[in-house]
């Protein structure tokens, strides 16, 4: 299978509207002005995936000290998601590409044509809406926190980012 070519870094980071419950939704755009922290992910209940994200709701102090949002995406639907978060205890958005199908992820670069699931993969998105590192993990590998908590501190910086 070929490596996803995530969407370049500098460029514009495309906008989405998606489900969080069957009758709310979130948007790219709603968070102009923080950064945000975008997190694909293949599935709900697997156990990478699982621990991938449960190692960041650990780290949401951090992601708020650093005025960052996150928010995870994947294919599942709305009504998995809500059980997963519940079952999980996870306290950030988990936002639903599942209809169509991975479109948000395809936008991105990170959609797995043959699992017809999101790669494993991170963008930090600068508050002018504008991504400032990605990175594309191999689906079997959790990939941590540190290359965000660096991208989100490199923002921060006088010669970092917006």
């Amino acid at each position: 299978m070929a490596t996803a070519q995530p969407i370049p870094v500098g460029q514009k980071a495309p906008d989405f509207r998606l489900n969080t419950t069957p009758d709310q939704s979130v948007s790219l755009s709603d968070f102009l002005g923080r950064s945000v922290v975008l997190v694909f992910y293949p599935a709900d209940w697997s156990p990478v995936c699982g621990d991938q994200l449960a190692l960041y709701n650990e780290l949401l102090p951090e992601w708020h000290r650093r005025h960052a949002q996150l928010l995870a995406i994947s294919v599942d639907g709305p009504w998995c998601h809500r059980a997963f978060s519940e079952n999980r205890g996870l306290h950030f958005p988990l936002l639903s590409d599942f209809e169509p199908k991975g479109d948000i992820a395809k936008r991105y670069g990170v959609f797995d044509f043959g699992e017809g699931s999101c790669e494993r993969a991170l963008f930090v998105v600068d508050k002018e809406g504008v991504v400032q590192w990605a990175y594309v993990s191999p689906i079997g590998v959790n990939p941590g926190a540190d290359g965000i908590l660096d991208a989100l501190d490199a923002l921060a910086s006088p010669r970092g980012g917006s």
